[in-house]
């Protein structure tokens, strides 16, 4: 199942490729799709959904409730 989040904080092409490559780091095999149009996140992966949220947040962005 896929964890999507709104990330309002994430508002360029760096931004968003310096979180995937950060998602990356920890899940190298997740699947990380950004639509910077609507400030989401969509991730894949085996991690928990707290810690795809903890690498967000670790990255400098907030995730909109």
């Amino acid at each position: 199942m896929a964890l999507k989040l709104v990330v309002p904080t994430l508002d360029s092409a760096e931004k968003a490729q310096t979180l995937k490559e950060t998602i990356l780091t920890t899940e190298p095999d997740a699947r990380v799709e950004i639509d910077l149009d609507r400030a989401t996140v969509t991730i894949e992966g085996k991690a928990s959904e707290e810690t795809f949220k903890q690498l967000v947040e670790a990255s400098g962005h907030q995730i909109e409730a």
